[in-house]
């Protein structure tokens, strides 16, 4: 493991909690309509490196397959330094497509090595202070099959474009959104928003929540539609067509 600089604590100081508390504040990590934006706080390049290494390797199962955008302020970057970050992503199975920086030497390297230096959403200065607010718009979206054993939760909405295989969970605070079937767990609204809804194209899942409501497993259906569930009048679990269009 790299060794720390002095803006880290080393970790056999820390108990693990204060550690991974240490670690989360200096890189807020955050759902964008193209994956996943790291925004870091100041502190030595060797200590955000490390920081961003150690929340993935935290939730590998999270981070699986994840494009990352990174915003790393006025922090000068060299070819060698974004190289070795995106080598060390690469073995975690984690795509670093775009850097977003105000140091033109930075957005030069990134350039460079084919990055995006711009990602399709506002950079309002605020965000960074307060990084831990998650908004309504605030979504993950997963482009490939959750397999089974795979869990993935998420403080927003989560859209997956592909299957949701028997054996993986799917746990969001906001919406869930399967263009493909379900076969898994699915718990939407999971900090008790009975407003919450899931569909899917095919929704056979092995069991479905929203909020504490828990629906009993459902069959494969022989001629699958796509449906929405939400929570009816009446406080319970109902599915009913989704018009996709």
């Amino acid at each position: 493991m790299a060794a720390f600089s002095s803006g880290i604590i080393p970790c056999n100081k820390l108990t693990w909690p204060n550690f991974m508390e240490q670690i989360t504040s200096l890189v807020q990590i955050k759902g964008i309509r193209d994956g996943l934006l790291a925004t870091f706080s100041d502190a030595p390049w060797e200590d955000q490196r490390t920081a961003l290494l150690a929340q993935i390797d935290e939730r590998p199962s999270f981070f699986q397959g994840a494009r990352l955008a990174m915003d790393i302020g006025s922090q000068i970057l060299k070819v060698n330094d974004l190289v070795d970050l995106r080598d060390h992503l690469s073995e975690r199975n984690v795509v670093l497509w775009a850097v977003v920086s105000d140091s033109p030497t930075t957005e030069q390297t990134s350039q460079l090595l084919g990055l995006a230096t711009r990602i399709s959403k506002p950079r309002p200065e605020e965000q960074r202070q307060f990084a831990d607010t998650i908004t309504d718009d605030t979504a993950l979206f997963v482009n490939k099959t959750i397999r089974s054993g795979t869990r993935i939760e998420f403080p927003g909405h989560i859209v997956i474009v592909g299957d949701v295989n028997p054996g993986a969970e799917i746990v969001a605070e906001g919406n869930v959104i399967v263009w493909g079937r379900v076969r898994g767990m699915i718990h939407a609204g999971s900090k008790g928003d009975r407003s919450a809804f899931i569909c899917a194209l095919d929704l056979s899942p092995n069991q479905l929540r929203i909020a504490d409501e828990v629906s009993a497993t459902l069959k494969p259906q022989k001629d699958p539609r796509p449906e929405i569930a939400s929570i009816n009048g009446e406080g319970h679990l109902q599915a009913e067509l989704w018009q996709t269009g």
